[in-house]
């Protein structure tokens, strides 16, 4: 029985496996992609991307996105870059539409800069980030330790900013996985928490829903960006470093967010039958 090839990517270290199953269809249930996800005896990741045929005739691709506990998530910025360029280096174009299960997302090719993406508007009202109770998403009452007063932003998936003095030093091993399963997230939440070291610069750290710290959130980025604009604290437009480097974010004037950073490949390889159960 043949094995099924895969392509290594990642944007900024935050890392995936993607898989082609646009000819050939691949259902994986949870225990598998965390198997695929191990990262002592699979190939190693923190989402698994399965690139499977549109429902919108719009868009090239559907881009189903697998956290490494085996969870189905909506949103991941990094990967839309990595599958965008995979797209646009097969068609030979400078622009692709993917959908995903947060909609249609527009990304182009920034050169030496990588790709762009435009994630959407940022969701601001408590239904839409979703919060399980009417709430100012600016102001939002829930801390835990030192964390406290985050604002809370949908990006197609949700996300609490904590703004802190030093990024490095808050404990996000102890205190994410308590925030990201906090009540007021019915569909818990990702948790990052954001030193602003100018008005055009922002340190983030992000600890995501069913994959933990990640070398870099895209996602995260957006939201941390639109939260400190709210707040007074940047600009519209603003360099976010993570742990894996930076990524440009600007909110527009319209509400979307656009986001600019680089995908690169690490190797391709072919996952045995055996790893797949």
């Amino acid at each position: 029985m043949p094995g099924t090839p895969f392509i290594k990517m990642h944007g900024l270290g935050n890392d995936f496996v993607v898989l082609d199953a646009r000819t050939r269809p691949l259902a994986l249930d949870e225990e598998q992609v965390r198997a695929v996800a191990d990262r002592r005896t699979g190939v190693g990741c923190d989402q698994l991307i399965l690139l499977e045929p549109p429902r919108d005739r719009a868009a090239e691709v559907f881009m189903r996105i697998r956290n490494a506990d085996g969870g189905e998530v909506e949103a991941c910025g990094n990967a839309t870059r990595c599958v965008a360029d995979l797209l646009m280096r097969e068609s030979g174009r400078r622009r692709t539409i993917i959908e995903t299960g947060a909609g249609l997302l527009e990304a182009k090719s920034a050169g030496a800069e990588g790709v762009s993406v435009d994630m959407g508007p940022a969701r601001l009202d408590w239904r839409e980030v979703p919060l399980a109770k009417a709430t100012d998403t600016l102001h939002v009452a829930l801390s835990r330790g030192p964390l406290a007063d985050p604002v809370c932003t949908g990006m197609g998936n949700p996300h609490a900013t904590f703004f802190v003095a030093d990024a490095g030093a808050v404990d996000l091993p102890t205190l994410g996985p308590l925030l990201e399963h906090d009540p007021l997230f019915p569909e818990r939440a990702n948790i990052g928490v954001a030193q602003v070291l100018a008005p055009d610069r922002l340190r983030l750290r992000v600890w995501e829903r069913g994959a933990g710290i990640t070398l870099a959130c895209g996602t995260g980025a957006c939201a941390a960006l639109v939260a400190a604009h709210r707040r007074g604290l940047t600009a519209r437009s603003a360099t976010v470093i993570a742990d894996g480097g930076p990524l440009g974010i600007t909110w527009r004037e319209d509400g979307h967010v656009i986001m600019t950073g680089p995908a690169a490949v690490s190797f391709t390889g072919t996952l045995p039958p055996a790893l797949l159960g």
